[in-house]
């Protein structure tokens, strides 16, 4: 029996977390605010859907620059969690079987939602 020394406390700050354990948290992180965010995006569609003069209103209102960030940022986690859910999807069907392999997607999940993130941006504004 070996008797190893284990610590008596976590120290959650001198942990160095790997790449794809920072998608994992970013994954639930940007389900969250999606989940958060729906009550206001369906209160945002049903002015859209009330009249021409709540519509225009809207309209408005998303064109202010912080309006128009908070709606990059949650396009942000729309697109992060969409490709982080494919990784999971490809890991699950063991496609992904290698650790190189989940580093490597973990690297093409962060750098695809960034730059579909970066190009809705000039898009939006």
């Amino acid at each position: 029996m070996i008797n190893k020394q284990r610590p008596k406390h976590l120290d959650l700050k001198s942990i160095k977390l790997p790449l794809p354990g920072i998608v994992s948290i970013l994954h639930r992180i940007s389900g969250l605010l999606m989940f958060l965010a729906l009550p206001l995006l369906l209160l945002m569609l049903q002015c859209s859907l009330r009249s021409i003069e709540t519509y225009t209103q809207l309209i408005s209102a998303l064109a202010h620059p912080l309006a128009k960030l908070a709606l990059l940022g949650l396009f942000w986690a729309f697109m992060h969690h969409f490709c982080a859910g494919l990784r999971f999807l490809a890991i699950d069907l063991h496609r992904v079987r290698n650790l190189a392999r989940a580093r490597a997607s973990s690297k093409v999940v962060l750098a695809a939602s960034l730059l579909l993130t970066v190009l809705a941006g000039v898009k939006l504004w």
